[in-house]
């Protein structure tokens, strides 16, 4: 029981040992990960002020290009009015100011095309347009979509018409900000480095833009509806006014290496335990090979070692009985000697298969407490209950089999202190026979009857704690059935179950 008890006691330790390691590396680990957690929480709240901060710039580029649209608007209605005073005035006096106006265009597209439609000039075109008759006309037509022309008297009733639209100042200023706010939206999700980024519409179902979302999830609508709303419970979403564009929306979650770097610990520790399992099957299968090579060559050895004497008293007692000794004795020393035969067999058989033949269970139980009972105490009572069929066979090897069955009731005698009774009965299903070995007892504890079978488990000052060991050996490995403790209870006793195969 020492042996065992200290063999627990460091389990428990070591157990302990364990624990605090992991219990400190998993919060070493969580320390560091919330550290770069909080880290990249204060660089995506900069990123997101600036965000903010570049939204106000942009709207404020947008403010300052409408004042530009409207000068250059305010110009263009101008140059217009210009061109009806120069073409409808007849005071020549008043013409000067009004050629200066039309003269200083030089931004504002302008098409003259006679009463047929056919163009007569043009300014401030690109000159691609200008040597192509269909973009020509193309854009004459566009014009016209815009505002209608300005009549211009020629000679008598012959009219020309003048075309024009915005300048190409304010239709420049027009790309420039809508390039801005592409630039906005697409550095916007591109300086976002590895978080992952959704830019929406104001109704948040339309995606204009995304960054560090994996392909799979962008294809399915659904999914991408869903990583929407889980950004949003993970952190308050942007929102962005922006010219043209209205109210929108950026969504952001923690990056992958965060989410990676929170389940870091457990992966590595999973690792970890895996291989110590690993290494502690490889470790428990080794040491059990040494414990069955120490186990053989004990037995071999024992087996050995009783043969000598054995041979000894064989004759011995044939001396005796030649000198007219007492039959009784005699028959008593021949009980012994076969006893000790038997034991040698049981040895021998240590190591190597047994032959397992049809036996009658019944009978075999009975020629091993008849055996028994002579040698046990008088106060301790042994009984095997009937079945109903006493000739059931059952595969068995008759010596080992009777070992473990000695070792189950001298256990049994030192559990009721030899003062009590001892009942084994037979139970028969399909395919299984039970052997149930009951005593009167003080119980085993629940906290030990998992370990009862545990080589050097004993709770004798004086012993080995190798019977019941042996017994689950000869049970199992050699028997290919189960031996368990099946009740126990303080004070109340124990029942030892042996279940066997009876195919």
């Amino acid at each position: 029981m020492d042996l065992y008890s200290r063999k627990q006691r460091w389990k428990l330790v070591l157990a302990l040992v364990a624990l605090l390691m992991v219990v400190a590396s998993l919060w070493y680990s969580n320390r560091i990960v919330n550290q770069v957690r909080q880290e990249e929480r204060r660089k995506v709240r900069l990123w997101a002020e600036a965000v903010q901060n570049r939204a106000e710039l942009v709207n404020y580029t947008e403010r300052l290009f409408d004042r530009l649209r409207e000068e250059e608007r305010k110009k263009v209605q101008l140059w217009a009015e210009a061109m009806l005073r120069l073409v409808g005035s007849s005071d020549a006096s008043d013409l000067s100011f009004y050629l200066k106006v039309v003269s200083d265009n030089t931004t504002v597209p302008v098409v003259i095309t006679d009463a047929k439609g056919d163009v007569k000039f043009h300014r401030n075109l690109a000159e691609a347009i200008t040597k192509d008759t269909a973009l020509l006309r193309a854009e004459l037509d566009a014009m016209a979509k815009l505002r209608p022309p300005l009549e211009i008297a020629v000679y008598g009733d012959q009219k020309q018409f003048l075309y024009y639209k915005d300048s190409k100042v304010f239709s420049e200023l027009q790309e420039v900000m809508e390039g801005i706010i592409r630039s906005f939206i697409s550095e916007t999700v591109m300086s976002t480095a590895a978080v992952p980024v959704i830019y929406t519409d104001s109704t948040r179902t339309h995606i204009i833009e995304h960054g560090n979302i994996d392909a799979e999830t962008v294809a399915d609508s659904t999914a991408m509806q869903a990583r929407i709303a889980s950004m949003a419970k993970a952190n308050q979403p942007i929102a962005i006014q922006l010219p043209g564009q209205g109210r929108n929306f950026i969504f952001y979650e923690e990056s992958l290496v965060i989410t990676q770097l929170r389940y870091f610990p457990y992966v590595q520790l999973g690792i970890l335990a895996l291989f110590l399992l690993v290494s502690y099957a490889l470790f428990s299968i080794f040491r059990n090979a040494e414990q069955n090579q120490v186990w053989v060559g004990m037995a071999k050895e024992t087996a050995h070692q009783l043969g000598t004497p054995l041979s000894s008293l064989m004759a011995w007692m044939e001396l005796l009985k030649s000198k007219n000794v007492d039959p009784s004795a005699l028959n008593e020393m021949r009980k012994d000697v076969d006893r000790l035969e038997v034991i040698t067999e049981r040895f021998s058989k240590i190591g190597s298969a047994p032959d397992l033949t049809p036996e009658k269970l019944y009978h075999t139980l009975r020629a091993t407490v008849l055996y028994l009972r002579p040698r046990l105490p008088n106060k301790a009572l042994i009984e095997v209950q009937s079945p109903p069929d006493t000739d059931l066979l059952v595969p068995l090897n008759r010596a080992l089999f009777s070992w473990v069955l000695e070792n189950l009731i001298r256990n049994a005698i030192d559990a009721m202190e030899g003062t009590g009774s001892i009942t084994i009965s037979i139970e028969q299903e399909p395919g299984a026979v039970h052997v149930d070995v009951t005593d009167t007892g003080k119980g085993i504890p629940v906290a030990q009857q998992r370990t009862v079978f545990q080589p050097g488990f004993t709770t004798k000052k004086r012993g080995w704690g190798l019977g019941l060991s042996l017994s689950k050996r000869i049970i199992e490995q050699y028997h290919g059935g189960r031996i368990f403790v099946k009740k126990s209870a303080p004070g109340k006793g124990t029942t030892f179950r042996i279940t066997l195969n009876n195919t």
